[in-house]
């Protein structure tokens, strides 16, 4: 985990289900901690009260009740919405005036894991120093604090919840402008945007062709969704689709391919984004914020248009720290979380996807040609898994990161960072010499394999 806490990893707390930390016993303390935490902070005199959103995982089921328990228990009302995307937990937080958001995932990854985000009143996502202090409370006997008989909270559904957000999605979408004529393959990875994403494009005038809309609670990202594009690639070319759009498990992030079924990750939908709104007057300032993970044909791409690039740490909270310090409005991940802060406070696959759909039909362009405006240098991702004692902590890897920096000086660039998910240590190089690339990648994983092994 992140920084060395317990719980809270780079984006909240995540694991395989049934087992530590995603466990019944240990949701419950989360939520008589946050919901302690929440009401210290607000004092407000009115109740306080939490939303709570989940994906199609057959585990959200545990989880929530388990949550519910906690909060009721630490007198928070609980306002359930089912399944919703991990952006309208974030915008109804801020809607409803509650204290705190909950959203039950674990975004792309396989159906046997879950997690647990948090948002505060303002619908951002907590920053370390918060969850440290939720987490520092999670340790403590929490008996003597909890409510009253009198005072437990309350438990009520929230019905319209998926048409306020499909409404507030829409809201951003051009006036005047319709996607009539234009034909979509939408991937929503059997997660938790299946209903509200094919029903906004399809009220937006789309003919949407959907795959991985029928969760079974099994199946979430089972070959499916942005991380598992395969499919929708072929897809598109089947059926002589426009486009295509995958979103992943919790639909905070999104990817697109073009007419052709080529795959456009999110370093070309945010040139793209970025271009057309500084050409309207609506980017603030000249940065946009990404990650070190952004592609170097980015950043000189942005150079021509007179933009700058800042890369942040691996994970969209970063993007938005550093967007809320300068007041930008515009960041984004390469994997596909894209921060429209003007719309959202935190990545959103579906509210992205409207506004490179506006922008193909406002262009009258193809896909091919639209969201490709230039030549990322080759880049190689390899994850080498661990047991044990996180392999970045050995003392040997000195020697093979300087090698590699020697290597690639002047021509390209290593990052190295453990995942903060999953026991995962992320080797991405990057540089115009594909076999350079293939060299230092294929070097360096082997002897960090070494180390893990050792």
């Amino acid at each position: 985990m992140a920084g060395g806490r317990k719980f809270f990893g780079t984006d909240g707390i995540r694991g395989e289900a049934n087992t530590a930390p995603m466990t019944v016993e240990i949701a419950q303390k989360l939520g008589q901690a946050a919901g302690l935490y929440f009401c210290r902070q607000t004092g407000r005199q009115h109740r306080h009260t939490v939303v709570l959103g989940k994906d199609t995982r057959l585990s959200g089921y545990m989880i929530e009740c388990a949550l519910v328990s906690g909060f009721l228990s630490a007198g928070v009302d609980v306002v359930l919405l089912g399944p919703l995307p991990t952006p309208a937990v974030a915008f109804l937080t801020r809607s409803l005036r509650a204290d705190l958001g909950v959203m039950i995932s674990a975004s792309h990854n396989p159906f046997t894991d879950n997690g647990i985000k948090l948002f505060g009143p303002d619908g951002f996502k907590l920053s370390d120093a918060v969850e440290a202090e939720i987490e520092a409370l999670m340790g403590d006997d929490l008996s003597g604090q909890l409510a009253s008989p009198a005072a437990i909270g309350r438990a009520s559904r929230l019905n319209d919840a998926a048409g306020r957000y499909i409404e507030s999605v829409k809201s951003s979408f051009p006036r005047g402008v319709r996607l009539d004529g234009l034909k979509i393959v939408l991937d929503c990875a059997h997660g938790s945007a299946y209903r509200v994403a094919p029903a906004a494009l399809w009220e937006l005038g789309a003919e949407v062709i959907t795959i991985g809309a029928s969760p079974d609670g099994l199946n979430i990202n089972d070959g499916v969704g942005s991380t598992h594009p395969q499919a929708l690639c072929e897809a598109v070319r089947a059926h002589g689709a426009d486009c295509g759009i995958a979103l992943d498990g919790d639909a905070d992030r999104v990817l697109f391919t073009n007419e052709r079924g080529e795959l456009v990750d999110g370093d070309q939908i945010l040139a793209l984004i970025a271009t057309l709104w500084k050409r309207m007057g609506r980017l603030n300032g000249s940065e946009i914020v990404a990650t070190v993970m952004s592609n170097i044909g980015l950043e000189d791409y942005l150079a021509t248009q007179g933009l700058s690039l800042y890369r942040t740490a691996v994970g969209d909270r970063y993007v938005v720290e550093r967007m809320r310090q300068t007041g930008g409005n515009l960041g984004g991940e390469q994997s596909g979380h894209m921060v429209l802060s003007d719309h959202a406070t935190t990545g959103d696959g579906l509210l992205a996807a409207l506004q490179v759909l506006a922008a193909l039909v406002e262009s009258g362009q193809p896909a091919s040609e639209l969201c490709h405006l230039f030549e990322p240098y080759p880049q190689t991702l390899k994850n080498v898994a661990y047991k044990g004692d996180n392999p970045m902590k050995h003392p040997a890897l000195g020697e093979i990161v300087s090698w590699a920096e020697e290597r690639l000086k002047g021509k390209g660039r290593l990052v190295l960072r453990a995942s903060g998910t999953e026991p995962l240590i992320r080797v991405m190089v990057e540089a115009r010499d594909r076999a350079l690339v293939a060299e230092v990648v294929d070097r360096v994983s082997a002897h960090i394999q070494t180390l893990a092994g050792a």
